[in-house]
């Protein structure tokens, strides 16, 4: 396992990656589990208990290669609405995740960090999640961030609502609304730095952004891939981080 983690310098083949200029936040759509588990003939919590442990293998990948924060949405304010088994099984991986998981992150110095609405989700789910984040908030690596009961419209409207409330006490001027404060009233905020994606990357060939994110969005680059989640492996995700890198980002000026 350990050399697994280590500084990865090589070059996949066919695929040309500077590792000098790695994005420091990489956000990912898992898309595509139940139809990975369709097409074996298997139930869709098989495509997600598969999507798990590809979780754990991208993971490492990332903080390999030097990936400062790696986001997955995970759950959805709107998957809800599945079936009840199917939310039932989604509610209980993430405390088999952490828990067969968690000490390889501290071992590595991954930072675990969750966004949305946990006080929402099952008690022994928010243990869970709450454990991990307590268990790793000493490591300085990568941060493995998680969406999970996150909705982007939520997240805007939560954090319009406590601006107001701001202002209806009298603690914040309505011209002291900017750019800068709302990104400090999202969700994200935590993040520092690296709290805006510099590419959001979803899988199982489905072009929309569903509710991701969308004000940190705004010049994130995107990449859509036709490999459903559980199918990704290190060779796709160095792909997908290459061609980010033969983006020209100019974030609405002109690059010189």
């Amino acid at each position: 396992m350990g050399s697994f983690w280590k500084k990865n310098t090589e070059i996949v083949e066919d695929t040309e990656l500077d590792l000098e200029h790695i994005p420091k936040h990489v956000a990912v759509i898992m898309d595509g589990n139940g139809r990975w588990a369709q097409q074996r003939h298997l139930p869709r919590i098989a495509g997600h208990k598969e999507g798990m442990n590809t979780v754990k293998k991208i993971t490492k990948v990332a903080s390999g290669l030097g990936v400062k924060v790696l986001t997955l949405y995970a759950f959805s304010t709107e998957n809800w609405k599945r079936p009840e088994t199917e939310v039932s099984y989604l509610m209980g991986l993430p405390i088999k995740f952490f828990d067969t998981f968690v000490p390889e992150l501290i071992e590595n110095n991954v930072r675990v960090e969750v966004i949305g609405y946990i006080d929402e989700l099952p008690n022994a789910t928010q243990v869970a999640v709450k454990n991990a984040m307590e268990q790793t908030k000493n490591n300085t690596g990568m941060v493995l961030n998680f969406a999970l009961n996150y909705g982007g419209r939520a997240e805007i409207t939560t954090a319009v609502q406590e601006i107001a409330t701001k202002i209806q006490n009298e603690t914040l001027q309505v011209e002291e609304i900017t750019a800068d404060l709302l990104s400090q009233s999202m969700m994200t905020a935590k993040l520092g730095a690296y709290q805006d994606p510099d590419v959001v990357i979803r899988t199982s060939g489905e072009m929309r952004i569903s509710n991701f994110l969308l004000w940190q969005v705004a010049y994130s680059e995107f990449i859509f891939l036709d490999t459903h989640w559980p199918d990704m492996d290190e060779i796709s995700f160095k792909q997908a981080l290459a061609e980010f890198q033969q983006r020209n980002r100019r974030f609405g000026g002109l690059k010189k």
